[in-house]
């Protein structure tokens, strides 16, 4: 695949709508073209002690974020038509979905391609296919896991390795 858009998100909560902060990797003809992170006010608004435990963020890192609707209005023209690409994507997808009906908006009509389970088609033998198991791989050091942006570079680089 040589065009395509890798997503993670990051939540506040167990409600998959709670996103707190996005990264996207735009990849054209093989090659990173564009980055994006953002912080967003989740939805809703409250932190769980274990999802700050994993990603480090906190009610005083998004209470002057903006929220979704903003950030996606300015993320939807820059996607287009490419496809979108995310490690374990029914997580990103569900997010996706949820933040989306949660505020309103239109659902995203398009699939998520899965780097996970392709990584587990082409890169047998592997103890895992977690994130960083995968990219660990392939070579990609992936130094800030559950970085919304670093993750979704490691999203990028194992999608160039596996389709």
């Amino acid at each position: 695949m040589d065009n395509f858009v890798a997503l993670d998100f990051e939540t506040a909560n167990y409600n998959q709508s709670s996103v707190c902060s996005v990264g996207v990797v735009f990849v054209i003809n093989k090659q990173i073209t564009d980055t994006y992170y953002e912080l967003i006010k989740p939805a809703p608004n409250y932190y769980n002690a274990i999802n700050t435990q994993i990603h480090g963020l906190t009610r005083r890192d998004t209470d002057g974020a903006r929220i979704f609707p903003d950030i996606w209005a300015e993320l939807l023209p820059k996607i287009g038509e490419l496809p979108i690409v995310a490690h374990n994507s029914p997580f990103d997808e569900g997010c996706l979905r949820a933040v989306l009906a949660y505020y309103g908006l239109p659902p995203y009509g398009r699939k998520f391609l899965c780097t996970c389970r392709q990584a587990r088609k082409v890169l047998t033998g592997l103890p895992n296919h977690k994130l960083a198991t995968v990219a660990r791989h392939i070579g990609f050091d992936l130094e800030h896991h559950h970085h919304a942006l670093a993750d979704a570079e490691a999203c990028a680089a194992i999608a160039l390795e596996v389709f």
